[in-house]
């Protein structure tokens, strides 16, 4: 959800602003882009958050609020959240090759648990893990080992510091035949233009760069796998990314949807059921023009989201991750 530089103020010293990429690495001079919050690398066109918090920061940004065991989401929220994942390990489920799963950032673990449910092993890895969960583990993918059937970054890659670097790093986790799953937000996407500064998947400061769909495709080639599968839809959140944007930009007070259908223990902000009501009015209202514009966009392949399925095929090799 979009925020202000205020998390990151309030963590006590200020973050210095971002000296290089976090994508391409590129030190960045006049040539890039400085926008609000970001710098757009001229590079490799992949933005990065600037100012760049510290681990501090970022541990605020991930405290216990933000996945609180009662889960995130008001009403439905979670059992849709849930059968959502569902539905994704129903999938890939079918299409992947027998063995385990490894899942990146996997939060609460609910992923996992769907893959645990089809009697495939699978384990998940997330330093900001908020639930003691069997399969999920409290470490940096940088720490794992062994042979995966398929690694899968789940709207987790942009939350990373090095993100090039675990792409390559899930290369030699992957086994020969095996298949890396990444949904992203696409920087480049309609929407993205359109709200800018509001756009949902802006994310500050935990949302760490700000990826294209030519950036992702090109590193996760160049890591060692072969592109199968590009979807502009499969990744999710598009529809709720017009939502959200649409009421946040053309409503009096710029109400935040995002918070406003999470739980009051993890909202950023208190809000009257007053002001709740609104804002949930004023998404059905923009149900609608959020589907038209969802069409349009994913029709023109510039989709909220870009999802990838790449596989590692018996011949190549993974690029070094140092």
């Amino acid at each position: 959800m979009p925020e202000t530089n205020a998390t990151l103020a309030s963590s006590g010293t200020p973050a210095p602003p971002a000296s290089r990429c976090a994508w391409c690495e590129h030190q960045f001079d006049d040539a890039d882009d400085r926008l609000a919050g970001r710098t757009r690398c001229a590079r490799c066109g992949v933005a990065t958050i600037s100012p760049w918090p510290s681990d501090a920061q970022l541990g605020e940004a991930y405290a216990d609020w933000y996945r609180p065991a009662s889960g995130r989401f008001s009403g439905l929220g979670d059992m849709l959240l849930r059968r959502s994942r569902s539905a994704l390990a129903d999938r890939l489920h079918r299409v992947l090759p027998p063995g385990p799963v490894l899942d990146v950032g996997a939060g609460d673990g609910t992923l996992v648990r769907a893959f645990v449910r089809h009697g495939r092993e699978a384990v998940g890895v997330d330093p900001y893990a908020s639930a003691n969960h069997p399969h999920v583990r409290d470490v940096e993918l940088e720490e794992m080992d062994g042979s995966w059937s398929s690694v899968i970054f789940w709207h987790s890659l942009e939350h990373l510091r090095e993100p090039v670097r675990a792409l390559r790093h899930a290369a030699t986790l992957a086994a020969p035949g095996g298949v890396l799953v990444v949904a992203v937000p696409n920087a480049a996407s309609l929407q993205a233009r359109t709200f800018g500064d509001r756009w949902l998947h802006l994310d500050v400061p935990r949302h760490l760069v700000h990826i294209s769909p030519p950036a992702l495709v090109s590193a996760i080639e160049a890591a060692g796998f072969r592109v199968v599968r590009v979807s502009y839809l499969r990744g999710g959140q598009v529809v709720f990314g017009w939502l959200h944007g649409l009421v946040g930009k053309f409503f009096p007070g710029h109400p935040d949807l995002y918070d406003a259908i999470r739980r009051s223990e993890a909202r950023q902000a208190a809000h009257s059921p007053l002001f709740r009501l609104y804002t949930l009015a004023a998404a059905v209202i923009t149900l609608p023009a959020a589907l038209v514009a969802t069409g349009f966009e994913v029709a023109a392949h510039a989709g909220g989201t870009i999802y990838v399925e790449a596989r590692r095929e018996p011949d190549q090799e993974p690029a070094a991750t140092a």
